[in-house]
């Protein structure tokens, strides 16, 4: 930048320090993205893993086992999001950008903070069940995010993953705040059931079962909101499909792909008559 009134040599230049600050930023983005492109794959078989072994916590409960895979998935994602923490050249922005991914990092550690006398509300149903559908809602959210990046063009592939996803989410959250309810209130007695009410919900058929609990309406219109926006996207589907098959008919009154490379001929041709009329006018 040249300031007025001084030669280029008094111009003030760009510190050395900042051009290095800039390349070590550059690098140290270079290596996040590459770490990120390394483990896409994994990362997405594993978030599915922690998903899927939500869904059997809440429904039927977890063995030895199971927590220990839990626990050892668990480590391996805050491992890594450290790393990539430290590997931002933004530490703010990063975190700006992956804040539920840390809170859905930071909920199973909750539970273990139960011997502690000042959170011993924790130990509350309404508390648990808050965390519970927390839970659900970070993991689906994480499993969401790693599907939709692995995934170049969200398609009728991505969208129908996806569903699968957020309806057996959905059917295990259900599940576990319906089944137990206060005064003996009938609820919904299995996973079934759930699922077939869930997918009820989303094909917004609908079902005589309204939830009971304040974490069951919750997850309920989340669903809901879920199946509209499904089902605006089916629309949309239904209508290019229908729109293309028109612009395929010659008879049709849309203008399809064929007549506008016609058109488009006709125009390139009319364009190399008027040339070479205007250059025979100019020879004579």
């Amino acid at each position: 930048m040249r300031y007025p009134n001084q030669s280029p040599k008094l111009a003030p230049k760009t510190p050395p320090e900042s051009t290095s600050e800039l390349a070590i930023d550059r690098e140290r983005y270079e290596l996040l993205q590459q770490w990120e492109s390394w483990l896409e794959i994994p990362m997405l078989v594993l978030s599915f893993a922690w998903l899927g072994l939500l869904i059997i916590e809440l429904v039927w409960g977890l063995n030895s086992l199971l927590e220990t895979i839990g626990i050892t998935i668990w480590s391996i994602f805050i491992l890594d999001f450290c790393l990539k923490f430290l590997l931002a050249p933004h530490k703010l922005f990063y975190l700006n950008h992956n804040w539920l991914i840390a809170f859905s990092l930071i909920i199973p550690a909750l539970r273990t903070l139960k011997i502690v006398p000042i959170l011993q509300s924790l130990q509350s149903v309404h508390a648990v069940r808050g965390l519970q559908l927390l839970g659900i809602m970070t993991r689906t959210n994480r499993g969401m995010r790693l599907l939709g990046a692995s995934m170049e063009r969200r398609g009728i592939g991505y969208v129908f993953a996806l569903t699968v996803i957020v309806a057996l989410a959905g059917a295990a959250g259900i599940y576990t705040f319906e089944r137990k309810l206060p005064n003996g209130a009938v609820g919904i007695a299995d996973y079934g059931t759930a699922l077939w009410w869930t997918a009820m919900l989303m094909t917004t058929i609908g079902s005589d079962y309204f939830p009971k609990t304040e974490e069951g309406r919750v997850l309920c219109f989340l669903l809901a909101v879920y199946a509209i926006a499904l089902c605006g996207y089916a629309t949309a589907i239904l209508a290019t499909f229908f729109v293309g098959q028109d612009a395929e008919n010659d008879e049709a009154e849309l203008a399809g792909t064929k007549s506008i490379q016609a058109l488009q001929v006709e125009i390139a041709a009319l364009r190399n008559e008027i040339l070479a009329l205007a250059k025979r006018d100019l020879d004579h």
